[in-house]
């Protein structure tokens, strides 16, 4: 059985995170600005959800890139493939007056101008800083079903999962965390632990979540009021959700994973520093390690549930 069930949070966590490069892509963007809705080559975004699920790559740019031309076929007439000694009209010829060719130093309007470039192959790798995001979703799919066993709750973890690695993508590229995905993934975990709430085996109590909530939003909201630049509203809205879920197992899995987040990010911060790639006041985005400390106090409540 446990067997079945890792494989069954594997594949759901690749299935879901496949999702998640597209989404990224599209919610990567600046405050000021409207979310994408074509990709890199300027194709808009088709399929399911008015585009915003689908693969990676969208369909005209998974074609293939380029034409191979078509080979003649054996006894075609020698027009249609030039032979060695056919003439090279294209070529320049060697014996051409000396005008046909721009002298150095002559305008760059008497150049010949360069071939338009097609549109056939898109000229930016899309969604190249995301191509992690299916794994670390299938490790902690992974994870959270092996520290959770076959208990209520886990559905609940395997359906917040995908969304908090989204977050995490989107964050750590623009320091941005989107109302669209932080509001309802708060509202998602209030339903789903208030149904696991509802069903025997469950290791938490929906009360303590809720009220879980209540105090790591308030917590962050309150260094928000004091630190406007040095905290986020998006963390403020982002707490909600992680101490709803941190709240299930405890106040003391909610101090550990509440805390672990600044301890991850004052790390990484300090790494940074060290390695002289910033300086005591860049800002980095918080909300990957918000959503790491709160990895780690849910799979820590769950083990000890």
């Amino acid at each position: 059985m446990d067997a079945v069930l890792l494989a069954l949070a594997a594949v759901w966590g690749a299935a879901t995170g496949l999702l998640i490069p597209r989404a990224a892509y599209r919610f990567a963007v600046e405050p000021e600005e409207p979310w994408r809705t074509a990709c890199p080559a300027g194709h808009p975004f088709t399929g399911p959800a008015r585009g915003w699920l689908g693969p990676a790559r969208c369909a005209p740019c998974a074609a293939p890139a380029a034409r191979v031309p078509e080979t003649p076929a054996p006894g075609a007439p020698a027009s249609e493939a030039p032979g060695p000694g056919a003439p090279a009209s294209e070529a320049p010829d060697p014996g051409a007056p000396a005008s046909e060719a721009p002298a150095p130093g002559a305008p760059a309007s008497e150049a010949p101008a360069p071939e338009p470039r097609t549109t056939d192959t898109p000229t930016t790798p899309a969604y190249a800083p995301t191509t992690l995001a299916p794994l670390v979703t299938v490790l902690a799919c992974v994870a959270l079903a092996a520290a959770t066993g076959a208990r209520p709750e886990l559905v609940g973890w395997l359906a917040l999962a995908p969304v908090a690695v989204l977050l995490g993508v989107v964050d750590r590229r623009v320091h941005r965390l989107p109302d669209p995905l932080t509001l309802p993934l708060a509202a998602a975990a209030v339903l789903l632990l208030g149904g696991a709430a509802l069903l025997p085996g469950h290791a938490g109590s929906w009360t303590s979540g809720l009220l879980g909530g209540l105090a790591l939003g308030g917590f962050y909201l309150l260094l928000f009021l004091i630190n406007p630049n040095g905290m986020g509203f998006g963390d403020v809205k982002l707490a909600l959700a992680l101490g709803v879920a941190l709240g299930w197992y405890g106040w003391t899995v909610l101090f550990v994973g509440g805390f672990a987040g600044f301890l991850f990010g004052a790390a990484y911060g300090l790494a940074l520093v060290l390695l002289r790639r910033a300086g005591r006041r860049t800002g980095i985005p918080f909300g990957p390690f918000m959503i790491a400390g709160a990895l780690t106090g849910v799979l820590l409540g769950a083990l000890a549930g």
